[in-house]
């Protein structure tokens, strides 16, 4: 993927920048001037292409300090989340390039080492920032180059993972001269939650006893400080920087500022939108309805009769649909913060008490509370339903926060249950029963609108017969997981008219595998799996396995297709499934190609169309 041209930026403070080295040459009114044109073009730009708004909004003016004070990238400054710096992009050599932000070929909605030296951490999974830093600091010490500063940026509620709680545990006994910036905004996506959010606040008040937690793990402490005071945030940075141990600079900011529609925003302060109009911040379209709404509905609805149902996040109730059930029965619905593994291990204690938890998070974040899965969950065959959101590719987000690899870890683990529903009638009926089931459990669903409805043909022995073509052989059948039915459906239309006889079915649960879809292999010519997950050791890598314990048949041909394994950069989810051949198009090429390469298979005649007068 090649990057399109760059577009000179508008007239400005910003466009004389010809690195953040130049910062340093601007005096205050040039300052104010910077921090207002980043702000109106962070405004214009996430508008035609979504992306992170409020939370960089709010780091305008403390990234200016950041890289007036340091001399980045010889002072590493990593971001943690990533979706804080979009004014880190611009300050280094990227506003010209801005306006392509997110879209395919164009700039990533994270810091990425491809772009630019500035760049060192890209992922945006939260809460490592602090180790990485501390790593940085340790290394660059042992060899010598004692004269680079470190400088971590945890907020967005980064701070409240266990991850960074380890990190300052470590760092605090260390005598490394290592800067914490603190962007405290009090929130993720809703406000932060816990006994550090409360403390952070008492600090915000100036109300923090005799020594506050960061000096008690051995930080030095400067702070609060208003992190949109370019001046207050310059100097509190420069004694930081000056500094010859840990040291915590704590600064106050406000996310969605200086954009009124983000400012007046109660739910998330637009932390993140898609393509809107900046006049109003309202979405251009009206929103489809999608997975994430289904799943929430449906949920609500089941808690209403079922007072077992209990659900539980991590720092993102209203994005991974639980408003509905947080607004009927909130004393049922909990946020560990950016805790996975926490959530994890307490869902699994909730289920031996008598209740059915719900997790509902990103799938992207699924690994990081993966011991809890096995072990907690999975040892102790605990009911409890993952819920798994953004599963598969999922687009402009890019490597990070594609969901491929649930569907491999998962199936691995002993016990486990899992559903790729179809539809949105599928994931109701999945839903209800995963709670029914007394044991663990997993359904996903991917970033979109949801599908229109596909109705099956027939059900046998718990699998979906979706098309089977009339008047033909058994020449191959297609194994559609979850919302690769409706490009599955469409592929067997294809080959229908090219004289192949074709079968698809949907598993429903997907794993552990059938024994009837072992069948309904033996009776086909040649199988072919398609999946929006990582085709090594996913759901076709299971069902060959499948196959070759139990068929009479060797060997049986087989083919599975999905995404290879790898890291995808970031596009619309469209121009991912059409590049690794997950559409109608690519799967009837992939059938066909299976086909032939079999002896003696040769194609029947297509039907005979017969057309009657008007």
């Amino acid at each position: 993927m090649t990057r399109p041209d760059a577009t000179p930026a508008a007239p400005g403070v910003l466009a004389s920048l010809a690195g953040p080295e130049d910062i340093a040459g601007l005096d205050s009114a040039q300052l104010r001037v910077l921090a207002d044109e980043v702000r109106a073009r962070l405004i214009q730009t996430v508008a035609s292409t979504g992306g992170h708004l409020g939370a960089s909004l709010g780091t305008v003016e403390l990234t200016i300090a950041l890289h007036r004070v340091f001399d980045s990238p010889r002072d590493p400054i990593i971001f943690d989340t990533g979706h804080q710096a979009y004014t880190h992009k611009m300050l280094t050599g990227r506003a010209g390039q801005f306006h392509t932000l997110r879209r395919r070929g164009g700039l990533s909605g994270y810091p990425s080492r491809a772009e630019s030296p500035h760049d060192w951490l890209e992922s945006s999974h939260a809460s490592v920032s602090i180790a990485r830093a501390h790593g940085l600091a340790r290394g660059f010490h042992l060899l010598g180059d004692t004269g680079r500063r470190v400088v971590a940026v945890i907020g967005d509620g980064a701070l409240t993972g266990g991850v960074a709680w380890e990190g300052l545990n470590i760092l605090g006994a260390d005598a490394l001269p290592l800067v914490v910036v603190v962007n405290d905004n009090g929130r993720s996506y809703d406000p932060s939650v816990g006994e550090l959010a409360a403390h952070l606040a008492q600090l915000r008040r100036g109300n923090s006893g005799n020594r506050n937690f960061f000096e008690l793990m051995g930080f030095e402490y400067v702070g609060p400080v208003d992190g949109h005071d370019l001046d207050a945030i310059t100097t509190a940075l420069t004694r930081a920087q000056k500094a010859k141990r840990p040291i915590v600079v704590h600064a106050i900011t406000e996310k969605g500022k200086g954009y009124g529609p983000a400012e007046n925003d109660a739910a998330d302060r637009m932390h993140a939108c898609g393509v809107i109009d900046p006049a109003t911040g309202k979405p251009t379209t009206p929103p489809a309805p999608t997975w994430t709404d289904v799943f929430g509905e449906e949920l609500a609805a089941l808690a209403d009769s079922n007072p077992t149902i209990v659900a539980a996040t991590a720092a993102m109730r209203l994005p991974t649909g639980l408003g509905a059930l947080s607004a009927a029965h909130p004393h049922r619905v909990f946020d560990s913060g950016i805790a996975e593994q926490h959530m994890l291990a307490a869902a699994a204690g909730m289920a031996s008490s008598g209740l059915h938890p719900v997790v509902a998070l990103y799938s992207t974040f699924l690994p990081r509370a993966l011991d809890q899965i096995l072990y907690d969950a999975g040892l102790h065959e605990a009911a409890v339903t993952l819920v798994l959101d953004r599963a598969g590719i999922t687009g402009p987000d890019g490597p990070s926060h594609h969901g491929l690899w649930d569907l491999t870890l998962l199936s691995s683990v002993p016990g486990m249950r899992i559903a790729c529903p179809r539809d949105p009638d599928r994931l109701r009926t999945l839903l209800r029963e995963a709670i029914d089931i007394p044991g663990p459990t997993a359904l996903r669903f991917p970033k979109s609108a949801v599908d229109q409805t596909i109705p099956a043909d027939a059900r046998m022995d718990g699998l979906d017969i979706l098309y089977r073509s009339p008047h033909l052989p058994l020449d191959i059948l297609i194994v559609a997981v979850g919302v690769m039915a409706t490009p599955c459906v469409a592929a067997a239309a294809d080959l229908t008219a090219r004289g192949i006889g074709v079968t698809v079915v949907d598993p429903r649960w997907v794993t552990p595998v059938n024994p009837a879809l072992v069948g309904l292999v033996a009776r086909h010519r040649a199988t072919v799996t398609v999946e929006d997950g990582l085709v090594e050791g996913g759901i076709g890598a299971r069902l060959v396995h499948a196959v070759a314990e139990r068929s009479s048949r060797s060997p049986v041909a087989i083919r599975a297709l999905g995404v290879p394994t790898g890291y995808l950069p970031h596009a619309s989810r469209t121009e991912l499934l059409s590049h690794c051949g997950l559409t109608s198009t690519g799967i009837a090429d992939g059938c066909r190609t299976l086909l032939e390469a079999l002896p003696d298979y040769t194609p029947a005649p297509p039907p005979a169309v017969t057309w009657s007068a008007p």
